[in-house]
Formats: C-alpha cells, sequence, structure tokens
C-alpha cells in the first residue's frame, strides 16, 4: 500500500465513519504528511504497512529538535490515531506509535473574560451603525449560549425556538444539540431581525442564515475576529482575545453559579466530559463549594 493510498483511505474514514469536518480531517491528515515529507527528504523508501517504530522515532527525534513540547504531542497523537486505523482495517498487526510516549505536557487552561469585561467590550459596540445591531446580538449570542464562531455564522432562523427557550445548534460532525437561550438574548436577536435584517438586501441562499454582512451573505470567521479585536482594542483590554473567549467564559460563569458539569458539557457539545473537566481546573473554588455543600462533616 502506498502513502497516498492509505492517507486517502484514513480521510474517507474520518469523514463517514467519524463525521468529523473538513478542517479536523486536514488536521488528522497533516501529520501523516509531516512524517512522509521526512521519509522522502531522507530517501527512506517503505510502505506505511511495514515501517517500524524505530524510523518513527528517529522521525519524532528530529521533529523536536524544531518543534515544543505541544506540537510534538500532537503529531505523535495524529500518527497514533494513523496507524490505528491500519491497524484496525487489518493492514497492519501492530501499531508503531505504541511504544513512543508523547512529552509531558501542562494542560492549557482557556482563557476567560470576566462578568465586567464582558460587558465592557459589548458596551463599547457603536450602536449608532447598522452593523452595531447586529455585533451586540452576536456577541451575547456567542456568550449567552457559549457557541463557537462556525456554530454561530451558520445560526439559521429557522434554528430559533424562542417560544421554547431554544436554538438549534449544528456543531463539529454536523453534530446538533438543543441549547437555551436566555430572554435578553432573545431580545437582542430580535431587535437585530427586525430593525436591521429586514430591511436588507439578501442575497439567493442566504434567505435563513441569520447573522449577514453589509452585502446580504453569510459572515467569515475572519470577520467575528476582527470585530472582537477592534472591541478590545478600543477599550483597552490587554488580554489576548478571540471570539472564542465568550464560550470559554459562559462554561466558567455557569460553574462559577454551581452548574453542573454534564449540563455544561451537553451545551457545549462536547463528546467527552474530560474535555468539559478543563474549566474544574480554571475555576478551582468550584471545588470548594462542592464539598462545603455536599460533604457530610462540613
Amino acid at each position: 500500500m502506498k502513502w497516498e493510498h492509505a492517507i486517502k483511505d484514513y480521510q474517507l474514514y474520518l469523514k463517514i465513519e467519524r463525521g468529523l469536518s473538513d478542517n479536523s480531517i486536514e488536521n488528522y491528515t497533516r501529520d501523516v504528511k509531516k512524517l512522509l515529507v521526512y521519509l522522502n527528504d531522507n530517501d527512506i523508501t517503505i510502505s506505511p504497512i511495514v515501517i517500524s517504530s524505530e524510523t518513527i522515532k528517529q522521525f519524532v527525534y528530529e521533529i523536536a529538535k524544531e518543534l515544543n513540547a505541544r506540537s510534538q504531542s500532537r503529531i505523535i497523537s495524529g500518527l497514533r490515531s494513523f496507524f490505528s486505523y491500519l491497524v484496525f482495517e487489518d493492514y497492519r498487526k501492530d501499531n508503531p506509535l505504541e511504544l513512543i510516549e508523547a512529552p509531558k505536557i501542562g494542560r492549557k487552561l482557556p482563557d476567560t473574560l470576566s462578568e465586567e469585561e464582558i460587558d465592557t467590550l459589548i458596551s463599547a459596540i457603536d450602536l449608532s451603525k447598522p452593523e452595531g445591531e447586529r455585533n451586540r446580538a452576536m456577541l451575547e449570542t456567542l456568550y449567552g449560549c457559549g457557541l463557537r464562531v462556525s456554530e454561530l455564522i451558520n445560526l439559521k432562523i429557522s434554528d430559533l425556538f424562542f417560544e421554547e427557550g431554544f436554538i438549534k445548534v449544528t456543531g463539529k460532525g454536523d453534530k446538533q444539540r438543543f441549547v437555551p437561550i436566555v430572554d435578553s438574548t432573545q431580545k437582542y436577536i430580535t431587535i437585530y431581525r427586525n430593525q436591521i435584517r429586514n430591511h436588507m438586501a439578501i442575497q439567493n441562499g442566504f434567505e435563513d442564515t441569520l447573522f449577514l454582512n453589509r452585502r446580504g451573505k453569510q459572515l467569515t470567521r475572519a470577520m467575528i475576529f476582527t470585530i472582537v479585536k477592534q472591541l478590545a482594542e478600543h477599550v483597552g483590554l490587554k488580554k489576548k482575545i478571540s471570539p472564542h473567549i465568550f464560550r470559554h467564559s459562559f462554561a466558567t460563569h455557569l460553574l462559577q453559579n454551581d452548574a453542573d458539569l454534564r449540563s455544561i458539557q451537553l451545551m457545549l457539545g462536547h463528546e467527552s466530559i474530560t474535555t468539559t473537566e478543563v474549566y474544574v481546573h480554571v475555576d478551582k473554588s468550584h471545588l470548594t463549594k462542592v464539598v462545603e455543600k455536599y460533604h457530610p462533616r462540613k
């Protein structure tokens, strides 16, 4: 089996069996392609079916000279997944990454904003401009519902179930979930729809897209990043900020107010509770509250 063939089959598996997005598939296969580049650069001709652990160890040793521990760990994890697929399909009997340990890295904790910082950012939006009402509604939705940027820009009018108090969100791998939406966020979306969006010339194909640019088309991820960055600069916020920080703040603030991890996991759309557990590390005071409230010897 040639590498190109193996990578193509792996991509199909990730798309069809795992239901991953194109971006996720590209990230998974990028690490395999780096190994292939290394083999080609060193005139090593060997099939993915028979490549040995020793050869991969040498590759890992070479990348360690240039990459930090986190990047090394990601590449090793990506390769381990690829070879696990080959074992699963009976192309190989063993995974050559089994005995290769990833470097120890600390868990990266997400950046968050305080409630006051979020209020300051949203209050700085210029509502005298038509896009101001849209931007306020978008940031309120990012924070109020804990959405990813991709989920925000793909949100449809038909996904709004305000009477029931929910919105339908399409997340990674086209997996859908229902997320509660509070009255204040509903109010800002309704203002935007009635006062701004209803008066726009909407392009064909975007009639159901909620948040639109000035040309009546879907916003891009880059535009959301720009809006948030400019607001942070305007108010003099020194933190490293991106739209994702609203999602992290959503989860952290829920935890601070005694929401349980399982509920937060469902609202964020995390497949594994271990992904959600990172917020416990952000706010350790939650653990103290739990013990004080529930332990018999409190």
